[in-house]
């Protein structure tokens, strides 16, 4: 009697699920509280701005390398995850080599970075499709980031206190995102029994 391969696909992915639940927990946290930042000291000079962007970033692009390594025997689209970590690591890094760079640049370096991540998001989402609903967070995850992505490139933002608040409630929207796709993955695979 054959194996059911979708099945077999399935208890692989949730596998996953319960080794790297904390990892898109952790990629959450670190959201909310960049968000937070921002939105408490909306006064902050660009520079201050662009030294957290970076330090989320290269924060958010090591758990996404991780989470594709681990992925990478199970899932097809483990590259997508790898090129968007490394796509955040490096924008980190420009953050922290370019530190005095100016508000309207520093907009369209954040905003590209979130189109880039937010695509390759939605790209690795269709290839864990078949897990449950858990692709559906990374879905919307990744379509808030184009949006938030285009909405900067498309109307860059007036002044840095402008680009704070908007930068500050994209950050806690998609951490809370990534949070509850967190728990909703640790809960499908407590549901398999193989957490």
């Amino acid at each position: 009697m054959t194996e059911n391969p979708i099945v077999d696909s399935n208890e692989a992915m949730l596998q996953i699920g319960k080794d790297i639940w904390w990892l898109l927990l952790i990629r959450g946290i670190f959201a909310v509280i960049f968000g937070i930042v921002a939105l408490v000291w909306p006064g902050v000079t660009v520079w201050a701005m662009v030294v957290v962007f970076g330090v989320y970033a290269i924060v958010d692009g090591l758990v996404e390398v991780v989470r594709s390594i681990q992925a990478r025997k199970i899932v097809t689209g483990w590259m997508w995850w790898l090129i968007g970590g490394i796509v955040s690591v490096l924008a980190g890094i420009v953050a922290f080599a370019w530190p005095e760079v100016t508000v309207l640049v520093a907009v369209y370096v954040i905003g590209f970075w979130a189109i880039l991540v937010g695509i390759l998001e939605i790209m690795g989402s269709f290839k864990v499709k078949s897990v449950g609903g858990q692709w559906v967070w990374l879905l919307i995850a990744g379509i808030l980031a184009v949006l938030f992505g285009l909405l900067l490139v498309i109307f860059p933002v007036e002044g840095v206190s402008s680009l704070v608040w908007l930068v500050g409630f994209f950050a806690i929207i998609f951490g809370i995102v990534f949070v509850a796709g967190a728990f909703q993955l640790r809960s499908a695979a407590k549901r398999a029994g193989v957490v």
